[in-house]
């Protein structure tokens, strides 16, 4: 057996209720790996690797001085969930995306909510993803976000919490198709026995949203996926998705302006893109709008954006509201747009602008996690508990240096799963990141990326500090 020695520990675990018994929906995965070896459970979780290994599956850490390229870690034991804690999931993630694409037309446009005082202006302003080039901008349809990674944990008393959202280049969907794709060849018997939600349609569905974004009168219209180039840490996605949808990977070297369009550069000559799926972020996007250094993007792509002949996802100025100040805004904006109470919660936040929630942060940093607003990837944050004397200590410093730029969150003990470590399982951290399409209407791809902290005791489950990756199977009703 298996699963005999498994402890779930304090935690909420996500397959296990308790020692030796499985949550029903687990039932089926947990007995088909107890009937295996655990050299055959072994093999089959080398087999895993080394398929994503073949299929190419990487990404790049900038800082790596051992190579760029690297394989993300995945492990065969899957996360599951339920269909109603999904379908709850899914209507929290469409209110919010909803919520979200609302400020964002407002905050560009009339700013209501801060003529009535729902956020303070100064916090707006002072963002580093609130772009004044983008005052007055009506993206096609008036929808802003088009893609969006919501990040989302558990707690032990296994309540769902939205952790942050990213609307600015959200990446990790490819992770998500590819394990599915080994998944299925790695337990056959048991994606014959369980009724698993897909999650191959999502590059169609994709494709679906960007092509929503073109002109009605356009008959054949042209999508690109811009990309910086093979050194970005995501590069294998862009390239994944542009072969998924059929559609031309291209740099900001292969388009130009030309005759008030952009036009891609081909072997026949110019021809003009009407849509744009971007993998840079905004300020290289165009060098004589934003940063005049980068060498990334297209000279005068904001003039053909903002006169919509051409179309961008996401828009442009999204990035205001990854900022992690403006997310402890969201449930007040869901109350103030929707006229609705939050479905999903926030995870319990401090302000360190504020004088009187400052001083319990710096009072309290040996309990609470503390993050840079606008940083990512695990960057910028200081894990409390686990951080040195000095660490903190530095952190405090930089706190009091730039209070803006800093929030604090109470230490979540996040749920775990199962998880192979040499030859024995045991639980591991792990968060959610859902992908959410806006088109015609909303899209939430069922499950998602589950990340998970391969170092024992870690909170941290970016790729690029160490972590993982498991299949994530939403059960269907």
């Amino acid at each position: 057996m298996q699963f005999n020695d498994y402890d779930p520990g304090n935690f909420y675990d996500e397959l296990f209720a308790s020692e030796g018994k499985p949550r029903p929906d687990a039932m089926p995965l947990v007995n088909r790996i107890d009937s295996l070896s655990r050299e055959e459970v072994q093999r089959r979780q080398e087999a895993a690797q080394i398929a994503l290994f073949k299929m190419g599956v990487t990404f790049n850490v900038y800082s790596d001085d051992q190579g760029t390229e690297r394989i993300i870690p995945f492990d065969i034991i899957p996360r599951i969930v339920s269909a109603d804690d999904w379908a709850t999931l899914e209507k929290g993630l469409e209110q919010r995306i909803h919520t979200l694409n609302l400020f964002l037309a407002d905050i560009y446009s009339e700013q209501k909510i801060l003529r009535d005082n729902v956020i303070p202006s100064e916090i707006i302003y002072s963002a580093s993803g609130f772009l004044k080039p983008c005052i007055g901008l009506k993206p096609p349809g008036g929808i802003w976000c088009h893609i969006t990674g919501t990040d989302l944990v558990r707690d032990r008393s296994g309540q769902w919490f939205v952790l942050e959202d990213n609307l600015r280049c959200p990446s990790g969907v490819s992770y998500v198709l590819e394990n599915r794709r080994v998944m299925k060849s790695t337990f056959p018997l048991v994606f014959n026995t369980m009724a698993i939600q897909p999650v191959e349609e999502y590059p169609s569905h994709l494709l679906e949203t960007l092509l929503n974004l073109a002109p009605p009168h356009l008959t054949d219209p042209t999508v690109v996926v811009l990309t910086p180039g093979i050194h970005n840490s995501a590069y294998f996605e862009h390239s994944f998705l542009a072969q998924q949808m059929g559609v031309e990977l291209v740099e900001g070297r292969d388009l130009i302006v030309a005759d008030g369009y952009l036009q891609m550069r081909t072997t026949k000559g110019l021809k003009r893109v009407d849509v744009v799926y971007r993998r840079i972020d905004d300020i290289f996007i165009d060098p004589t709008t934003f940063r005049s250094d980068s060498l990334l993007g297209i000279p005068g792509l904001m003039d053909v954006y903002r006169s919509g002949k051409v179309a961008l996802a996401n828009a442009l100025g999204t990035g205001v509201a990854d900022d992690k100040v403006i997310y402890s805004y969201v449930p007040k904006m869901i109350r103030y747009y929707l006229d609705e109470e939050p479905i999903l919660a926030n995870v319990p936040t401090y302000l360190c602008w504020e004088q009187q929630q400052q001083q319990h942060v710096l009072a309290n940093l040996d309990k609470l996690v503390v993050k840079a607003a606008d940083e990512s990837g695990g960057y910028g944050m200081l894990i409390g508990p686990t951080a040195t004397a000095q660490e903190r200590e530095d952190f405090a410093a930089r706190i009091a240096a730039s209070p803006r730029n800093y929030i604090a969150q109470p230490t979540l003990s996040l749920s775990r799963v199962p998880t192979l470590i040499g030859d024995q399982f045991e639980g591991r951290h792990v968060d959610l990141r859902p992908y959410i399409l806006y088109g015609k209407k909303v899209y939430v791809s069922p499950g998602g990326l589950t990340r998970v902290a391969l170092r024992k005791g870690s909170l941290v489950v970016n790729s690029s500090q160490g972590g993982g990756s498991k299949d994530t199977w939403v059960v269907c009703k």
